[in-house]
């Protein structure tokens, strides 16, 4: 049974996994007052028989009664927002929530008035913990992430905590939630991961091809007009797509593949409000981007090391885009059968370019920067031809003003929060 969070409650272990159940809720009890909550075994089980965790670290479930209304604040005006007392804002569901695209985007829809539900089997910390990695940018844990933005906002999200390859646990959230769109960024997203070992190559295919074929059951027999807006990654990604293609052709669904580019930043207007809503950024190799870690290079004083010829070349968008991307997507939704699929970048740049914007950040941060070609530890072309087109978005209104844009001003922002965190 699927079962939800919300954002204030009190902490009730009635499982006998306290190990997983108190690391997926460090910092619960401080602000809570009257939940139960038991480990699922589903994923526990899963990454076990694949060897990639030890049983005591598991997903959870969890059950609350509706909150009272917090004081309120202003709210924010957007396409969710309804003028007509009797209809209801778009409910939408985002899937992977807890993660870097999916935080940002929950808290820009709930800020642009849409009711906006959280699924997330919290799989991505355990990644992290697992690995030795961690974000530079402390975060919060997503309950006070949930609690500070209510506080803040006198806004709601509500959360489901559990694993969308559980199907059982899939169908009683959307029971639960009734979304008018799903935003799926509940995949394992990196390739470098996927290629650690068997075990975690299987578990990424199982994880986003089951994981998608169950959303779109879901959707099927649960919520039919619902619109589901998705982001998919490396080579399972030919499988997502083919499936949703198919299922809207066979079953009428509607579904905008959202094909994004390299994402970069960690400010939004909402996660700046309080700290405990800050983004996550990562640096390492296995779930960070070459920018993100030649802004730490820099910082440090270690030379940028370009792959190859650096010539890889590949679209970029600022996390305020993204989530931009997100809503117009959302408030502009395929038609019923259609399946349709949107670029989603703002600009282009080489690994070459992206070393010199960094030098030249670093330059006006007085830090003496260098670069260095080190062989290539990935099997791919160093020079390639890229002309890729993104029309729909803009032409749908998006709107990418010239601060969101790469620059040195913005790169120089980068290095300085890399300096700060470290």
């Amino acid at each position: 049974m699927a079962h939800l969070l919300s954002t204030f409650c009190s902490l009730k272990i009635s499982s006998d996994r306290d190990t997983s159940s108190a690391y997926l809720n460090r910092g619960l009890t401080k602000y809570c007052s009257s939940f139960t909550i038991q480990a699922s075994d589903f994923l526990c089980k899963r990454l076990d028989q694949q060897g990639i965790f030890p049983r005591r670290l598991c997903a959870v479930r969890a059950t609350v009664l509706p909150l009272s209304q917090e004081a309120k604040v202003k709210p924010g005006s957007g396409s969710g927002e309804t003028h007509d007392k009797a209809s209801k804002p778009k409910r939408v569901m985002i899937i992977g929530g807890d993660g870097y695209c999916g935080w940002a985007t929950a808290l820009h829809l709930s800020n642009k008035n849409y009711e906006v539900a959280i699924v997330d089997s919290l799989v991505r910390r355990l990644f992290d913990h697992q690995l030795g990695l961690d974000s530079l940018t402390p975060i919060a844990s997503i309950q006070n992430r949930i609690r500070c933005w209510k506080s803040l906002t006198g806004k709601n999200i509500d959360l489901y905590i559990g694993d969308i390859c559980d199907f059982e646990f899939l169908a009683e959230t959307f029971k639960s939630f009734g979304p008018d769109a799903v935003v799926h960024f509940g995949e394992q997203r990196s390739a470098p991961y996927s290629m650690i070992d068997r075990s975690r190559a299987v578990f990424t295919q199982q994880n986003n091809v089951i994981g998608t074929l169950n959303i779109l059951f879901a959707i099927k027999e649960f919520s039919e007009e619902c619109h589901l807006a998705s982001s998919f990654y490396h080579l399972s990604k030919v499988h997502d797509s083919h499936n949703i293609a198919f299922t809207c052709k066979a079953w009428g669904i509607r579904a905008t593949d959202l094909n994004q580019g390299v994402v970069y930043g960690v400010r939004t207007d909402e996660t700046e409000l309080h700290e405990e809503l800050r983004n996550r950024l990562d640096y390492d190799g296995v779930f960070g981007t070459a920018l993100n870690r030649f802004c730490l290079q820099a910082a440090v004083g270690h030379p940028l090391t370009v792959y190859g010829k650096g010539g890889q070349t590949r679209g970029y968008l600022d996390i305020r885009d993204t989530v931009q991307c997100v809503e117009l997507a959302i408030a502009n939704p395929a038609q019923p059968g259609e399946f349709r699929v949107f670029n989603q970048f703002t600009e282009q740049f080489s690994v070459r370019e992206l070393a010199a914007l960094v030098t030249r950040a670093g330059e006006k941060l007085g830090l003496k920067v260098e670069t260095m070609s080190v062989p290539n530890p990935r099997v791919e072309a160093e020079e390639h031809y890229y002309n890729v087109k993104h029309s729909k978005l803009i032409e749908l209104g998006l709107k990418s003003t010239p601060p969101f844009r790469l620059s040195s001003r913005l790169t120089a922002e980068l290095c300085n929060s890399v300096q700060r965190s470290g």
